[in-house]
């Protein structure tokens, strides 16, 4: 809820009480109802344009101020707003041009007043901090701080602390910002640094992709100073997320990679190991260092997600990497991790993850402490021109949906980027909040070194060409100012070139030391898988006594909860089930996986949408008091020493929440990740995240991933957006051993399979086609004898048929299993076998073998109740060949299912005869 609500809420002859008040002397009004005030003169005084209104009530006047100059004052006030809201407008930013006029109407005239009062003192100048001072004065001392080397966009956040914050950096602290002669000599250094790399890659391998930083190169200063502030300000990691621009540099004068590294990496010397995969290219690697900062000497751990081609695709998987990192290694203070986000204009304002990450800021579930936003702003995106790739001004203008300060920054000015990135970090450190940092500056070439600019933008890449790069422009600037004498320019020139040229000879560089974090030998306890770990599943049951503990946490509520009354029914299902039947169904086979995890000190994370609930009303995770709404989550409370469950209900969101786990479960090893969609075809909304990370992390970055995804999935005539979660997408995509994908259609083997991620001696993603309308199927139980032993079964065969007598098997997974047992068992066809495949991916081979060696002769069919276009078939005779006689499927069909229930139910029918008819 808005925390000015109160304005609305509030009795009207108070507010006229205190408005008078705020007239006689603004400052016997609390700082908020002053600045309320503040703004309803304004609005009262001026049109949106700026010009008087006639006849509007006078303002309160200034202290010290005569009744005479209150309107001037307040004139001379509201230009000082002006400023402040809008003055960014107007800043000189742009490294190359002149910037567009935006219509800032910051001109005397718009406020009243005109060269005749440039001579007359103001109060009004206590607002900046010069005391009462003339009007030029005022407008020369708003013109430095505004229309400066930084455009400030601040105004329009709602805390009162936070403005004052910033109004003191801003209007006191940048003015008087002059970093020291040595920390002027690091930034010319870091500058030295990145401009040696970028022209050794360009002199040594010519053409080459590479992605350059040129033009943007103050990006390594300002990355310095950002881990150098942190440091000193509590934090021990940085996790950076970028795309493939200036990541070499990043690498080289940021992480420490050696220019060997980097070299054989061009040279193709580099020996990859490519026997879990493919490996990728040299600009999309991940890597891990550790630093010593500058400042303090503070050792830092700083960490380069590795990343796909698909722009922005990487924020929430190091967002989810951060919190797991804050909520396992540094119990749970943000401070001490910092995530920084790298982004292009084009991508920061064009792609639609960039919204979805940056609206879990302040979720609960998925909060990281705030992000560091920087972006690399070359001013045009391929061959785009800013002005065709998006309609807002500028293109961080998603920061204002979470009130996140902007500071557009000259790239050619490395000192007022130090200023912004350091101001940024103590922001993040002291308020926990996103911002951001638009760096404007320019790409020296084209998209890649080997395209041609000038084919787009001529003009623009005309004054490029002419212009020298930032630290050609810092270096004359520190010497014109007399900051550094021409003979320390000259011997830091000399020592630029010596150092580029014993990169270019391949003088031998020492690689960074670097210590293993506890999460990282937790990593390194476990191997890569070999074909042999699929053959049979580990055991995964658990003692009867932990199944009692969770029986009874899950069962019962504390003294003075009130349930609901069809909650009050549930926990007496619970009981029964758990002590009395003692067969579980799919809910309590669920919870009862989660709590033996909790138990054994594992850490259970579920996120997605509606999942304490469960779309379909059966998880119950988390109760809520029928009077006061209080949650209550039943598996915390199932002894002393144990996790707490971390379950939170998502943002609308797919494609960032899946990307969040994925980065969570990338830290964590040790930790049970899910998501769940609500339907198993919202998925596609996440495609770019299942493609590019889940399905092909292991093969491109020999990183493991336990990631899980729940996929509702299931023909119940629910329609063509409701049915089908996509299996064949996933088989597709599955090679190499690289992810598990299921169907599963026991409670018992689900508890399994949730068990085995963390039981295996490797990690693989894993997606299960989950159910719907089986959640309360009588059928769909299982004894608690099945959670005390045994582990997850791959193929379940058939225990009715009579195996001398079988002449056909059906093959098949899911849901349509239980149709066609009815079948089955209503006719009495002993002579058709039905067997479960619950895992389609690793195939498992020996598992199927062995059940069908029982049936000598008989002629084996694939049954799906998809499209024979979707569903396991594709997949099937691929990896079945000769194997499999042929298949008994709905029609190829373009939509997923039927919209018509009716209809839905007749195909189901015909299919089911035509199982056992053919």
């Amino acid at each position: 809820m808005d925390k000015y609500t109160y304005i609305a809420n509030a009795h009207g002859a108070y507010i006229d009480e205190l408005y008078k008040a705020y007239q006689q002397d603004p400052e016997s009004v609390d700082f908020g109802w002053r600045k309320f005030f503040e703004g309803f003169d304004f609005s009262t005084a001026y049109n949106e344009n700026g010009h008087e209104v006639d006849g509007a009530p006078a303002a309160a006047p200034a202290k010290g101020t005569s009744a005479g100059l209150s309107d001037k004052e307040v004139a001379v006030r509201n230009f000082i707003y002006a400023y402040r809201t809008r003055g960014h407008l107007r800043s000189k930013t742009n490294p190359v041009r002149e910037r567009k006029d935006r219509k800032a109407l910051l001109d005397l005239k718009d406020f009243g007043l005109s060269e005749a009062d440039l001579d007359t003192v103001f109060q009004v100048g206590e607002v900046i901090g010069i005391g009462p001072a003339k009007l030029r004065d005022i407008v020369a001392t708003v013109q430095q701080i505004y229309e400066g080397p930084i455009g400030f966009e601040y105004m329009y956040i709602r805390n009162p602390e936070v403005l004052q914050w910033l109004q003191n950096k801003i209007e006191k602290e940048f003015p008087a910002f002059n970093p020291g002669i040595e920390y002027k000599k690091r930034i010319l250094s870091k500058l030295n640094e990145a401009v040696v790399f970028e022209n050794f890659l360009h002199t040594k391998f010519l053409g080459q992709k590479r992605f350059s930083l040129e033009g943007g190169e103050t990006t390594i200063p300002a990355l310095d100073a950002i881990i150098d502030k942190a440091s000193d300000l509590g934090a021990k990691e940085v996790v950076i997320g970028m795309a493939h621009r200036g990541r070499l540099n990043v690498l080289a004068n940021i992480m420490g990679k050696t220019y060997e590294q980097i070299f054989s990496e061009f040279e193709g010397t580099a020996t990859p190991d490519l026997t879990m995969g493919d490996g990728d290219v040299k600009y999309h690697m991940g890597f891990s260092s550790e630093v010593v900062t500058p400042t303090s000497g503070n050792t830092v751990n700083l960490k380069l997600a590795p990343n796909p081609s698909h722009l922005e695709a990487v924020n929430p998987v190091v967002e989810g990497f951060v919190r797991a990192k804050i909520d396992c290694m540094y119990e749970r203070d943000p401070k001490q991790i910092v995530p920084i986000l790298i982004h292009g204009d084009a991508a920061l304002a064009g792609q639609g993850i960039v919204y979805e990450v940056t609206q879990m800021a302040k979720l609960k579930g998925y909060q990281t402490g705030g992000t560091i936003h920087f972006v690399i702003n070359n001013q045009v995106g391929f061959t785009t021109d800013f002005e065709d790739a998006r309609s807002s001004i500028y293109c961080t203008d998603v920061a204002k949906i979470i009130d996140a300060p902007v500071l557009h920054v000259n790239g050619d000015d490395p000192e007022a980027v130090v200023f912004a990135v350091r101001l940024a970090t103590e922001y993040r450190q002291k308020f926990g909040n996103d911002i951001f940092i638009d760096m404007v500056c320019y790409r020296r070439h084209g998209h890649n070194e080997a395209d041609e600019p000038k084919f787009t933008q001529p003009h623009l890449y005309n004054l490029i060409s002419k212009h020298p790069n930032p630290r050609e422009v810092y270096n004359k600037n520190l010497i014109a100012r007399g900051d550094i004498n021409a003979e320390l320019a000259q011997s830091m020139d000399k020592e630029f070139r010596q150092m580029l040229q014993d990169r270019l000879d391949m003088v031998k560089q020492k690689p960074l030391p670097y210590n293993y974090q506890q999460m990282e030998k937790e990593w390194q306890t476990l191997r890569r898988s070999n074909p042999e770990d699929f053959n049979q599943s580990p055991e995964t049951g658990i003692a009867p006594e932990v199944v009692e503990r969770v029986g009874k946490a899950l069962s019962t509520v504390p003294q003075g909860f009130k349930p609901l009354k069809q909650i009050e029914k549930l926990l007496k299902e619970r009981n029964e089930m758990f002590f009395e039947t003692r067969q579980l169904n799919w809910a309590a086979a669920e919870l009862l996986a989660y709590g033996s995890l909790l138990a054994e000190g594992k850490i259970v994370r579920l996120s997605g949408q509606d999942v304490q609930r469960g779309t379909f009303s059966h998880r119950h995770a988390v109760l809520r008091d029928a009077n006061t709404s209080a949650p209550y989550n039943s598996l915390n409370y199932i002894q002393d020493e144990q996790r707490q469950l971390e379950i939170y209900n998502s943002l609308l969101s797919e494609y960032g929440v899946l990307g969040f786990e994925f980065g969570y479960a990338m830290a964590n090893p040790s930790a049970l990740v899910i998501w769940e969609a609500q339907f198993g075809d919202f998925a596609n909304g996440a495609q770019v995240m299942i493609d590019q990370f889940v399905a092909a992390t292991e093969s491109k970055w020999q990183r493991m991933n336990g990631v899980v995804m729940l996929l509702p999935h299931g023909y119940e005539g629910q329609g063509p957006e409701h049915s089908n979660a996509r299996p064949e997408r996933f088989l597709q995509l599955a090679a190499e051993y690289n992810m598990f994908v299921t169907n599963i259609t026991t409670p018992a083997n689900f508890f399994h399979f949730l068990r085995r991620q963390l039981a295996l001696p490797f990690r693989k993603p894993a997606i299960n086609m989950a159910p719907k309308s089986l959640l309360r199927h009588p059928s769909v139980v299982s004894p608690i004898e099945e959670f005390t032993k045994g582990g997850f079964r791959e193929v379940i065969g058939d225990g009715y048929a009579s195996a001398k007598s079988v002449k056909k098997v059906l093959l098949c997974t899911g849901k349509v299993y239980f149709d066609l047992l009815e079948e089955q068992q209503k006719n009495k066809r002993k002579d058709v076998a039905i067997i479960r495949m619950e895992q389609l991916a690793p195939f498992p081979k020996v598992q199927l073998e062995a059940e069908l060696s029982k049936y000598k002769g008989a002629k084996v069919y694939w049954v799906q109740e998809e499209p024979e276009n979707m569903g396991g078939w594709m997949y099937v005779l691929r990896v079945m060949r000769n194997g499999v006689e042929d298949l008994v499927a709905r029609k190829p069909s373009a939509s997923p299912a039927t919209g018509y229930n009716k209809i839905h139910g007749k195909e189901q029918a015909e299919l089911i005869e035509r199982a056992f008819a053919i």
